[in-house]
């Protein structure tokens, strides 16, 4: 039985959750600010179909605080939140740009608390025509034009945590010979391949685009599975980079991996499978401090830091996974319980 919204938003340590609704243009847009004791929120804005306004509403909340606990472990001066804009069906250009336009309106009524940039479904033209109505955005082709891509930067964080779990997994320093399995060969995902390969690693993928899935064939000799097929494979790594609740109470009974590390966000479907992971001595790198390069990226550019210090930030990663890691074993409890410990501790919560 789901969880009643309030009590979720009460089990999540909520914050505000903001709503704007327009008949005229189709807007239906939640800004979920889940903390910000350490400063503005940053959260990129998602504009997808949704079943419902309910799950629309929840995965703002569950994103927002994910970039609540980002920001902190990543020891940053920002807060957590999220904004889900649902897409309408059959959607014209023209009224893209209107519900957009009207984004940019209700982002600025928060007066610099909250921060948006590009998320799931939406686009740098989407950024530069919010950015139309309001100075608070971030991705937009000036941005992308200063900073570049932030994938790379995303997949390269991603890379040390791999390498920090299997220090600590295997007492190895390099990834010559091990086997990766990466579901979502994307724009975070095809980078982390090309890195991993790049150091010797063998690389298993999948994805629901063919295009991505040959080009990881042809530059990288990867093999490729059916998307079902991935939990299986014969891997030392899986990595997920697609999206949340990919380990859940079906992929963890097939996994045959030592390792879990990957991009995606929210990848344990209930924090209880932290502890099934754990059981079965899957070492686990908590998401959003494996893939918080992306984030450091853009804080980076918002406060005017040069690349040696988002380099810096981003390499931080592999010390910060060491340290979770012997705490968790040390305590005897899951990584992501032992991450969220530190958090809490942070910000007085709990």
């Amino acid at each position: 039985m789901m969880m009643d919204l309030f009590e979720y938003a009460e089990d999540l340590d909520f914050g505000d959750i903001h709503f704007k609704v327009n008949p005229k243009t189709g807007l239906r847009a939640i800004v979920a600010l889940h903390n910000l004791t350490l400063g503005p929120a940053i959260g990129g804005c998602r504009f997808l179909e949704y079943d419902s306004s309910d799950h629309a509403v929840r995965d703002a909340m569950r994103l927002a605080r994910g970039m609540t606990y980002k920001s902190a472990i990543t020891r940053v001066p920002h807060g957590g939140g999220k904004s889900v804009v649902i897409r309408p069906k059959n959607m014209s250009d023209a009224q893209r740009v209107e519900i957009m336009e009207e984004f940019g309106e209700f982002v600025d009524s928060f007066g610099g608390a909250y921060i948006t940039a590009e998320d799931s479904g939406t686009t740098v033209a989407d950024m530069d025509i919010i950015a139309t109505r309001t100075e608070h955005v971030l991705g937009t082709s000036t941005n992308v034009a200063s900073s570049g891509d932030p994938s790379p930067v995303t997949a390269r964080g991603v890379l040390h945590g791999i390498q920090a779990a299997v220090k600590y997994k295997y007492d190895r320093d390099d990834l010559a010979g091990l086997r990766v399995a990466v579901q979502g060969v994307g724009s975070v995902g095809y980078h982390l391949a090309k890195y991993l390969h790049e150091l010797g690693a063998e690389l298993i993928v999948t994805d629901i685009n063919q295009d991505a899935l040959k080009r990881c064939e042809r530059e990288f000799h990867a093999a490729i599975v059916a998307p079902e097929a991935i939990y299986s494979a014969q891997a030392d790594i899986f990595a997920p980079c697609a999206l949340g609740a990919s380990i859940n109470d079906s992929s963890i009974a097939q996994l045959t991996c030592d390792i879990v590390a990957g991009s995606a966000n929210n990848q344990l479907a209930e924090d209880r499978h932290g502890a099934e992971l754990r059981a079965r001595n899957i070492l686990y790198a908590p998401d959003y401090v494996i893939n918080a390069g992306g984030l450091i990226q853009v804080v980076a550019d918002l406060a005017g830091e040069d690349a040696d210090w988002a380099r810096a930030k981003t390499e931080g990663i592999y010390d910060s996974l060491i340290e979770i890691f012997r705490r968790a074993d040390s305590d005897g409890l899951p990584t992501g319980e032992v991450t969220d410990r530190i958090v809490e501790e942070m910000l007085g919560l709990k």
